[in-house]
């Protein structure tokens, strides 16, 4: 699940970055107590229909795939009993264990082909259609090139299901947990027709919960175990409460009042409440950055932004351990790279790949080299002057705060350089920087999956996520390189990532400015939460009230 203070989808900003918070009743030893928690969201689901979804934070404890996501962000038993692979990586085969939807009906191998095809269905919509890539046929399907029915996936029975790639996919385990590759019931579809997704009760589920008392627009809803479920045995909780609680200080007093659990912290609560017991920190890999149009309509603009020493004297003249600690001031950490850290480990060494991308004196604060920078940069430049207009969301409370102290550092630091700010609601800014009408733009990017390639392939040249229109060749072809002749090597395509990394973080493609961690307050009574920091965040499958 991609979690956002970007521009590019802030509009389900809401949604993904999902605020929980919980409370229960307190058990007993008695198995007929029921265990409830009260969690909170910063915004209503937007819908639980998994060919639309927009994120699966919280509701990938109601739909289930191949697998789920366990600690680690491992993948770990879901629906498939056991898989195999061919030696070329191109041909996997799952085999199904004897799962039902919550209507009781059986889980089937065409389940799963009917829900990809739907998904990839032009008509659709799907705005994560793009994991589907690699796929045998999905991006000729998804463009209306080809029918569905050419997707390579197929069932040879009501319990095997095989996919064809058209390349090794070294994260496809992985991808396999996400919800978004789960069954869909196509009896169930044809019942509801329009209907279907846009309420609670126009749904079947095949993961540990149901969600009931769900109308598409309500502030309340909740999850409820799914005696259907193949693991129902080890799911303690009855019944998961969420309210919409839109501010962290309202949060707050309903903590204070034992009615929540677990509540997140503003910036301002984090400084009163970081030396408390019940202080807890939840990291994402979410890195927010900065992002240049190197197509600028301004040519000018486009040249300053343009020259590698110009972008360099942007980030070695903010000082990251300040706006993080200070500015931000929620836990969050300062960047090594455009990749966050915790996401992914070197399979041979165990190193975490954020610390092997890492370029000296890219994104340290470093007045004195920016400086050096600048000038370099003027001169090749022919002016004494830059003044650049940096784009950010109105809607996110952080984002004030972040461009007020870059315009201080950066105008202090680098003479001549003048920063405007615009400041704009979240859909007007999406659509000018959908369109390439900025400058800069304060934009952010969330993993959806545990593995580098989930940051690294939005800097390719073309890719619909690079709207400022980055392009370097080398990097091109080491990404290339990783997804296709050694995408079935591990150890070589680690390699081929970590070069690309570095060449894109000496090149300041895009410059980060923190790596996102959220502080809560959280009650000891709550155990067993899995909290992952990409993908399927949430999982309350093994959560119980002590």
């Amino acid at each position: 699940m991609r979690k956002f203070r970007s521009l590019l989808l802030l509009a389900f900003v809401g949604i993904l970055t999902i605020t929980l918070a919980a409370c229960g009743q307190t058990a007993t030893k008695s198995n007929s107590q029921k265990q409830t928690l009260n969690l909170s969201s910063t915004a209503p689901l937007d819908t639980i229909d998994i060919s639309k979804s927009t994120g699966y934070g919280s509701t990938g404890n109601a739909f289930e795939s191949f697998y789920r996501l366990g600690k680690g962000g491992k993948p770990t038993a879901g629906l498939a009993k056991s898989a195999k692979v061919s030696k070329d990586g191109k041909t996997w085969t799952f085999t199904l264990r004897n799962a039902k939807w919550s209507n009781g009906d059986k889980i089937t191998a065409q389940d799963f082909v009917y829900s990809w095809r739907r998904t990839l269905k032009p008509s659709t919509k799907s705005t994560y259609a793009y994991l589907f890539s690699g796929i045998k046929n999905a991006d000729q399907v998804n463009a209306g090139k080809l029918s569905p029915d050419k997707i390579g996936i197929k069932a040879l029975n009501s319990k095997t299901v095989q996919i064809q790639l058209e390349k090794p996919i070294a994260y496809f385990k992985v991808l396999m947990a996400y919800p978004l590759f789960g069954p869909q019931n196509q009896k169930v579809v044809d019942k509801y027709g329009k209907k279907y997704g846009t309420n609670s009760k126009y749904m079947v589920y095949s993961g540990p919960f149901t969600i009931k008392n769900w109308n598409g627009t309500g502030n309340k809803w909740q999850f409820v175990k799914n005696n259907q479920y193949w693991d129902k045995s080890v799911v303690k909780l009855h019944k998961i409460k969420y309210t919409v609680v839109a501010s962290p200080s309202t949060g707050l007093e309903l903590y204070q009042q034992g009615k929540l659990d677990l509540t997140p912290l503003s910036n301002e609560q984090v400084k009163h409440y970081k030396n408390n017991k019940e202080f807890q920190q939840y990291p994402y890999s979410y890195i927010g950055y900065i992002k240049y149009n190197f197509k600028d309509a301004n040519l000018t603009k486009r040249k300053a932004m343009s020259n590698k020493d110009i972008r360099l004297a942007i980030s070695l003249a903010i000082n990251r351990e300040q706006l993080t600690k200070k500015v931000l001031g929620d836990g969050s950490d300062t960047p090594t790279g455009f990749v966050a850290s915790g996401l992914a480990k070197n399979p041979k060494t165990g190193e975490d790949f954020a610390k092997e991308q890492s370029v000296p004196n890219t994104v340290d604060y470093n007045v004195k080299l920016a400086k050096q920078h600048w000038q370099k940069g003027l001169k090749a430049l022919g002016t004494k002057n830059v003044t650049l207009t940096i784009t950010s969301s109105n809607d996110d409370p952080t984002s004030s705060p972040i461009t007020q102290y870059m315009k201080s550092e950066l105008q202090k630091d680098l003479p001549g350089f003048k920063l405007n700010i615009r400041n704009v609601p979240g859909q007007v800014a999406n659509q000018e920087v959908l369109k390439g009408d900025f400058d800069l733009s304060l934009s952010g990017w969330g993993a959806d999956f545990n593995d580098p390639i989930s940051f690294l392939q939005i800097p390719e040249t073309g890719t619909s996520y690079n709207s400022g229109k980055y392009s370097n060749a080398a990097y091109d072809k080491l990404i290339k390189q990783a997804q296709n002749q050694d995408a079935n090597n591990a150890d070589k395509r680690w390699s081929d990532l970590v070069k690309a990394a570095k060449l894109f973080n000496a090149d300041q493609g895009m410059t980060p400015l923190y790596q996102q961690v959220t502080s809560y307050l959280q009650k000891p009574a709550v155990k067993g939460i899995i909290h992952n920091t990409a993908g399927t965040q949430w999982s309350y499958k093994y959560a119980y009230m002590k």
